[in-house]
């Protein structure tokens, strides 16, 4: 009865007309975003995070919410229907989608990636639901001790499980960490790396921060192909898939759909993984996996259904235990710090109206989604038309204004720069920038656990491991950080034998 109690609190919330409208503003955002290439999420996120500040905290997580899940829908459209993926995770669904569209199968295969997207989606949030109040419940059984185990291990799986070198990885995680570190110390009242301007005992601002590693960045290295054109999208003759291609798509959509909703949990999970894995999945159980990749059915259902459902559930870790599992993640922790909230356990008890009102809006945002995606296709098509080199000095000008606004400090501006040519930097040197921003914005809250965990018990490291709980987490990410390791111990071990020979 508690649930249904929630989630009339949750509707409640969430059908508040002003709300309603930022919901639909923000799937409208993510469709679009998704739909165009470069764009990506995580730096319109960043962007919006200024203007999150002159809204409540539901109706900015309600918004930045619906970007982001939105984005899954918009990026399948492109990738079925002319071969361009707007979300990485849609580059999967290009696969067998596009192959579709080239035989006339292009609506087809639309409305089938909409349906699973929703049923995957709709999936998701009861799962959220289900799992909100005994995880947070948990999480206030721990002490300082058991929570920096426990965001350890969410640190390094999110790096284990993130594309790419895992050293690089963790060194971006330490560099955001230290980011985390520059302002006042809460325990001595001591400055620390201000370097004489007052304006930095706050610490550096989220909001200029990540701005300027995605924003900024992105814009850097994609401005070289801002003229590019787009191929001619293949026209859609009839949306309504037949008997065939609905019947064969369930068990795809069921699969993609338990899958993403395991992967979405873990951190650094989330909708590529989700989406890969699917695909692969529906490859090694198919009969004719020769189909794959000319125009199967299943090759669409399954990972749509899958980056769905794995967007909506690494909602969880963040939402329930304050733990971001990705950088995007990070994002909405940090939009909840600038309404004066702590991401935690304790929002469950604190905030109902703002977490249920949040989990009610991904089923209305899931259901507008639909009807947004399919009858307009061709609008979405058509944005692809518009040269990416006209929309840079809006984005340059609309983030610019919207770090200044927030704190009316010409620092921010600064900030915005070095970071906006730190993270391109980063990213010519083949670093992601995404684990530094998820150091950055949970290094302070491991600090903090750390350091009231030696308080507690007069600076004995042991402590961290004469906890059972403590000790099983602080082994698991050993584990982890072994099984991650394996793959490149092997290439140098091979490469070494290689050049004895």
């Amino acid at each position: 009865m508690d649930l249904f109690a929630n989630l009339a609190v949750g509707f409640g919330a969430a059908l508040d007309p002003v709300n309603m409208m930022y919901c639909f503003l923000g799937v409208l955002l993510g469709t679009i975003i998704g739909v165009l290439p470069g764009v990506g999420p995580t730096a319109t996120i960043s962007m919006l995070l200024p203007v999150t500040y002159y809204l409540g905290p539901e109706a900015s997580l309600i918004m930045l919410a619906g970007i982001y899940y939105g984005s899954q829908y918009g990026g399948s459209t492109t990738a079925i229907l002319i071969n361009l993926p707007g979300e990485v995770s849609s580059s999967v669904t290009a696969l067998d989608g596009y192959p579709m569209a080239q035989k006339g199968r292009g609506g087809a295969a639309l409305t089938i990636a909409a349906l699973g997207s929703f049923v995957a989606g709709s999936f998701a949030t009861l799962l959220i639901a289900l799992l909100a109040v005994p995880l947070s419940r948990l999480a206030l059984q721990f002490g300082s001790t058991e929570y920096f185990s426990l965001i350890v291990l969410g640190v390094f799986m999110a790096t284990a499980l993130a594309h790419g070198s895992v050293i690089k990885a963790i060194a971006m995680i330490v560099m955001g960490m230290l980011f985390g570190t520059v302002g006042t110390d809460i325990y001595s009242g001591q400055y620390r790396f201000i370097f004489g301007d007052v304006r930095l005992t706050d610490g550096l601002p989220v909001v200029a921060v990540a701005l300027g590693v995605f924003g900024l960045a992105e814009i850097m290295r994609n401005v070289g192909g801002a003229g590019q054109s787009v191929g001619s999208a293949a026209k859609v003759k009839s949306l309504l898939p037949t008997r065939e291609e609905l019947m064969a798509s369930i068990a795809p959509i069921v699969r993609g759909t338990l899958l993403g909703s395991l992967l979405g949990t873990l951190p650094g999970g989330g909708s590529i993984l989700s989406a890969f894995s699917s695909y692969a999945l529906e490859k090694k159980i198919s009969k004719t996996p020769e189909r794959f990749g000319h125009g199967a059915i299943e090759g669409v259902a399954g990972p749509e259904s899958a980056n769905n459902a794995g967007a909506q559930t690494s909602f969880i870790p963040m939402l329930t235990l304050g733990i971001p599992s990705n950088a995007l993640m990070a994002l909405l922790a940090g939009a909840l710090m600038i309404q004066g909230i702590t991401p935690g356990p304790n929002v469950v008890h604190q905030q109902p109206e703002l977490f249920w009102g949040v989990i009610a809006s991904m089923w209305i945002g899931n259901a507008m989604l639909v009807v947004l995606n399919l009858p307009l296709v061709g609008v979405w098509v058509s944005l692809l038309k518009i040269p990416y080199r006209y929309m840079v000095p809006a984005i340059v000008a609309f983030s610019t204004i919207g770090v200044y606004a927030m704190n009316s400090q010409p620092l921010d501006v600064y900030v915005l720069m070095a970071f906006g040519l730190f993270g391109y930097l980063l990213s010519r040197l083949g670093c992601e920038p995404a684990p530094l921003l998820l150091g950055f914005v949970i290094g302070p809250l491991l600090e903090d656990h750390l350091r009231r965990a030696l308080v507690l018990s007069n600076g004995d490291f042991l402590v961290f491991f004469r906890s059972p709980i403590s000790l099983t987490l602080l082994l698991i990410t050993a584990g982890v950080l072994l099984l991650a390791s394996l793959p490149a111990i092997a290439s140098r071990r091979e490469k070494v034998f290689v050049e004895d020979d």
